[in-house]
């Protein structure tokens, strides 16, 4: 099995920034590409990005493009998030998973190894 955990969550006010981790433990994971989703209360869990295993790759939802960054560090097994200019509507449980057959892609269900998730709170 393979352990995904996120931090970095937190209150911000709107136009502000977070950075999110996601640290991945327990057996390896071939080649895996991870990507962040989140959801909001009574929402479905939208995608937001995704980056290949070598950092090669990415792909962002159009509601998050030029604010957003994914990137990776596979010393650290550890994928980022940096959030700028936040707005309310980033407010969510954000998540991250692994595909391991390494897609970029931001079909939820493609991905399958999640983590528990991290609330980011936006205040206007």
């Amino acid at each position: 099995q393979v352990q995904l955990v996120e931090s970095g969550g937190g209150l911000v006010q709107a136009g502000g920034s977070l950075r999110l981790s996601c640290t991945a433990s327990g057996r390896t994971v071939i080649a895996p590409s991870v990507g962040w989703f989140r959801q909001a209360p009574g929402k479905e869990r939208e995608f937001v990005a995704v980056i290949t295993y070598n950092g090669g790759s990415t792909y962002y939802a159009n509601s998050v493009k030029g604010r957003f960054t994914i990137s990776r560090d596979n010393a650290k097994n550890t994928v980022y998030l940096q959030m700028n200019s936040l707005k309310p509507e980033d407010t969510a449980v954000y998540y991250c998973a692994a595909d391991s057959a390494g897609r970029l892609t931001p079909i939820r269900e493609t991905y399958n190894y999640w983590g528990q998730g991290t609330q980011v709170t936006v205040s206007s």
